[in-house]
Protein backbone atom coordinates (compact mmCIF):
# COMPACT_ATOMS: atom_id res chain seq x y z
CA UNK A 1 0.00 0.00 0.00
CA UNK A 2 1.24 3.47 -0.80
CA UNK A 3 -0.68 5.37 1.85
CA UNK A 4 -0.75 4.92 5.59
CA UNK A 5 -3.90 3.33 6.90
CA UNK A 6 -5.77 4.02 10.09
CA UNK A 7 -5.57 1.07 12.42
CA UNK A 8 -6.18 0.28 16.06
CA UNK A 9 -4.41 -2.04 18.44
CA UNK A 10 -6.60 -4.30 20.57
CA UNK A 11 -5.80 -6.88 23.20
CA UNK A 12 -7.65 -9.88 24.55
CA UNK A 13 -8.92 -13.22 23.34
CA UNK A 14 -12.45 -12.01 22.56
CA UNK A 15 -11.08 -9.28 20.28
CA UNK A 16 -9.21 -11.65 17.95
CA UNK A 17 -10.39 -13.04 14.60
CA UNK A 18 -8.89 -16.51 14.59
CA UNK A 19 -9.81 -17.19 10.95
CA UNK A 20 -7.78 -14.11 9.93
CA UNK A 21 -4.91 -15.01 12.27
CA UNK A 22 -4.74 -18.52 10.86
CA UNK A 23 -4.57 -17.12 7.32
CA UNK A 24 -1.72 -14.83 8.37
CA UNK A 25 0.27 -17.59 10.08
CA UNK A 26 -0.30 -20.60 7.80
CA UNK A 27 2.28 -19.52 5.22
CA UNK A 28 5.01 -18.42 7.64
CA UNK A 29 8.29 -20.32 7.87
CA UNK A 30 7.83 -20.92 11.61
CA UNK A 31 4.44 -22.67 11.47
CA UNK A 32 3.62 -23.62 7.88
CA UNK A 33 0.19 -25.14 7.45
CA UNK A 34 -0.96 -24.26 10.97
CA UNK A 35 -4.63 -24.99 11.57
CA UNK A 36 -7.12 -22.80 13.39
CA UNK A 37 -7.40 -25.27 16.29
CA UNK A 38 -3.67 -24.90 17.03
CA UNK A 39 -3.85 -21.11 16.75
CA UNK A 40 -6.78 -20.99 19.19
CA UNK A 41 -5.13 -23.39 21.65
CA UNK A 42 -1.92 -21.35 21.63
CA UNK A 43 -3.92 -18.17 22.17
CA UNK A 44 -5.88 -19.67 25.05
CA UNK A 45 -2.64 -20.49 26.83
CA UNK A 46 -0.96 -17.15 26.20
CA UNK A 47 -0.70 -14.35 28.72
CA UNK A 48 -1.43 -11.62 26.19
CA UNK A 49 -2.84 -11.36 22.67
CA UNK A 50 -2.42 -8.21 20.59
CA UNK A 51 -4.08 -7.55 17.25
CA UNK A 52 -4.04 -4.75 14.70
CA UNK A 53 -7.31 -3.89 12.99
CA UNK A 54 -8.34 -1.62 10.13
CA UNK A 55 -11.01 1.02 10.73
CA UNK A 56 -13.61 -1.39 9.33
CA UNK A 57 -12.60 -4.10 11.82
CA UNK A 58 -10.48 -6.37 9.60
CA UNK A 59 -7.63 -7.99 11.54
CA UNK A 60 -4.34 -7.27 9.75
CA UNK A 61 -1.82 -8.09 12.47
CA UNK A 62 -1.27 -10.40 15.39
CA UNK A 63 1.25 -11.01 18.14
CA UNK A 64 1.24 -12.72 21.50
CA UNK A 65 3.24 -13.26 24.66
CA UNK A 66 3.62 -16.34 26.79
CA UNK A 67 4.47 -15.27 30.32
CA UNK A 68 4.30 -15.85 34.05
CA UNK A 69 3.42 -12.11 34.23
CA UNK A 70 6.14 -11.70 36.85
CA UNK A 71 9.65 -12.32 35.55
CA UNK A 72 9.52 -13.71 32.05
CA UNK A 73 7.72 -13.21 28.74
CA UNK A 74 8.33 -14.79 25.37
CA UNK A 75 7.03 -12.81 22.39
CA UNK A 76 6.02 -14.77 19.32
CA UNK A 77 3.83 -14.91 16.22
CA UNK A 78 4.40 -11.24 15.36
CA UNK A 79 2.84 -11.00 11.90
CA UNK A 80 1.35 -8.27 9.72
CA UNK A 81 -0.60 -8.87 6.52
CA UNK A 82 1.80 -8.32 3.59
CA UNK A 83 -0.41 -5.56 2.18
CA UNK A 84 0.03 -3.49 5.34
CA UNK A 85 3.71 -3.97 6.15
CA UNK A 86 6.26 -1.16 6.51
CA UNK A 87 3.73 1.11 8.21
CA UNK A 88 4.83 0.62 11.80
CA UNK A 89 2.08 -1.86 12.66
CA UNK A 90 4.44 -4.59 13.83
CA UNK A 91 6.36 -2.02 15.86
CA UNK A 92 3.12 -0.83 17.45
CA UNK A 93 2.12 -4.38 18.41
CA UNK A 94 5.49 -5.09 20.00
CA UNK A 95 5.32 -1.80 21.89
CA UNK A 96 1.81 -2.70 23.08
CA UNK A 97 3.15 -5.96 24.52
CA UNK A 98 6.13 -4.29 26.20
CA UNK A 99 3.95 -1.59 27.76
CA UNK A 100 0.89 -3.66 28.62
CA UNK A 101 -0.13 -3.40 32.31
CA UNK A 102 -0.49 -7.20 32.57
CA UNK A 103 3.26 -7.51 31.92
CA UNK A 104 4.41 -4.49 33.94
CA UNK A 105 6.39 -6.65 36.40
CA UNK A 106 8.20 -8.61 33.69
CA UNK A 107 11.90 -7.84 33.46
CA UNK A 108 13.05 -10.47 30.97
CA UNK A 109 11.53 -10.49 27.49
CA UNK A 110 12.75 -12.98 24.90
CA UNK A 111 11.99 -13.72 21.29
CA UNK A 112 13.41 -15.57 18.34
CA UNK A 113 13.76 -13.93 14.94
CA UNK A 114 15.30 -15.18 11.74
CA UNK A 115 15.39 -11.91 9.84
CA UNK A 116 13.83 -9.02 11.80
CA UNK A 117 16.63 -8.13 14.21
CA UNK A 118 16.44 -4.45 13.27
CA UNK A 119 12.74 -4.33 14.07
CA UNK A 120 13.29 -5.59 17.60
CA UNK A 121 16.49 -3.64 18.27
CA UNK A 122 14.37 -0.48 18.09
CA UNK A 123 12.65 -1.73 21.26
CA UNK A 124 15.87 -2.53 23.09
CA UNK A 125 16.28 -6.20 22.17
CA UNK A 126 19.85 -7.40 21.67
CA UNK A 127 21.56 -10.77 21.24
CA UNK A 128 21.60 -12.97 24.33
CA UNK A 129 24.09 -11.70 26.88
CA UNK A 130 24.96 -15.24 27.99
CA UNK A 131 23.96 -17.62 25.19
CA UNK A 132 26.01 -20.44 26.74
CA UNK A 133 23.58 -20.45 29.69
CA UNK A 134 20.62 -21.30 27.48
CA UNK A 135 19.61 -24.80 26.50
CA UNK A 136 16.78 -26.09 24.40
CA UNK A 137 14.92 -29.12 23.21
CA UNK A 138 13.82 -28.48 19.65
CA UNK A 139 11.62 -31.00 17.90
CA UNK A 140 9.70 -30.90 14.66
CA UNK A 141 6.28 -29.29 14.96
CA UNK A 142 3.64 -32.05 15.14
CA UNK A 143 1.62 -32.50 11.99
CA UNK A 144 -2.08 -32.13 12.68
Amino acid sequence: MDTKIDYTIRSGFAQMDFEAITLLLKDTFWCPGIKKEEVVKGAQHSALLIGAFTSDGQQIGFSRAVSDKTRFAYILDVIVDERYRKQGIGQAMVQAILQHPDLSDVYQFLLITKDAHGVYQKHGFKPLEAPDYWMEIRSNRPQR
